[in-house]
């Protein structure tokens, strides 16, 4: 269990059964869905190679713009996390919003 210092935060990467399923359905694929299927691929791919702290960032700057809230905008920003995961710490939400920021 997280304390509230540390974020409640699972990232989770079982991909391999999706790219199996995409790959199986592009050996049959006719030419005209062979596309598609392979743009979802590459996506699949892109998002795979992704580290847990590049992920966490996404959800962080997804969360806070769904509240339409900026990272800059710092206060809101710790407040807005907070209310998207109830029970996050201050200290947490606050290294979260700090992580999406440029160093």
């Amino acid at each position: 269990m997280a304390s509230k210092n540390e974020p409640p935060i699972v990232v989770l990467h079982d991909l391999e059964d999706v790219r199996s399923e995409i790959n199986a359905a592009l050996e049959t694929a006719s030419d005209n869905r062979r596309p598609g299927l392979q743009a979802a691929l590459d996506i699949l791919n892109r998002h795979a190679t992704a580290t847990d702290d590049q992920r966490i960032r996404q959800w962080v700057r997804r969360t806070l713009s769904e509240a339409g809230v900026e990272p800059d905008e710092h206060v809101r920003a710790v407040k807005a996390l907070r209310d998207a995961v109830p029970g996050l710490g201050l200290i947490a939400a606050n290294d979260l919003v700090k992580s999406t920021l440029p160093h």
